[in-house]
């Protein structure tokens, strides 16, 4: 959408619709719904929401320890002393993070890739977090590694990659139970559901 494509609107208007648009998930209609919502909105509120903002771009930043997304480093998780250090939990997304903490069933620790590899779109290990994961290893104190990426090709491929590269290591690695649909996401799964495939993962072999 761009502002030629709204001409009864007012600039400032059809500058926000633009932007809202550029938002995944977000098409054209709804983003005019969110503009028109947030034109009723009081001036505080508003506000609010400008300054939420703002602060998420001055303050969050990556975990030095699990790249997950904090505005302290390192982040409550990599810093809490009760968490199993002896397990890494690989996902593909921040939002995996909150969605198998959401679980109570893992008590160890992350690693966030902020993406899979998918040579067809010029991802390859490089463009994602693997360099730090691998890096983390090599201290020896991880014993297991659950490879929890998302049920898709591209993770399946990831999975198999960091799989293939800790072979021969004494690292154990184990893949979430294939209770998860095909093509699903951790995100948008029940907490039932993921709880059940963390139990019942396997050995990579």
């Amino acid at each position: 959408m761009t502002l030629e494509h709204l001409p009864s609107a007012a600039p400032s208007l059809a500058r926000l619709i633009q932007e809202l648009n550029k938002l995944p998930g977000i098409g054209p209609k709804s983003a005019q719904r969110l503009a028109y919502f947030i034109i009723r909105l009081s001036d505080e509120e508003a506000q609010d929401l400008a300054e939420a903002i703002n602060a998420v771009k001055q303050t969050i930043m990556f975990c030095s320890v699990c790249q997950n997304l904090t505005d302290v480093s390192p982040c409550p998780i990599c810093a809490n002393d009760r968490r199993n250090r002896e397990q890494i939990c690989v996902v593909e997304e921040p939002m995996d993070v909150l969605a198998l903490e959401r679980t109570h069933c893992y008590r160890g620790l992350y690693h966030v890739l902020h993406g899979v590899l998918s040579p067809l779109n010029g991802v390859g290990p490089d463009q994602i977090k693997l360099r730090e994961l691998f890096a983390r290893l090599r201290d020896g104190h991880i014993r297991e590694v659950v490879i929890a990426t998302n049920p898709t090709l591209e993770g399946e491929a990831t999975a198999m990659y960091i799989s293939r590269h800790l072979a021969g290591t004494d690292v154990k690695v184990t893949h979430l139970a294939r209770g998860l649909p095909v093509g699903g996401s951790l995100e948008y799964t029940d907490e039932l559901t993921l709880s059940r495939a963390f139990q019942g993962r396997q050995e990579v072999e």
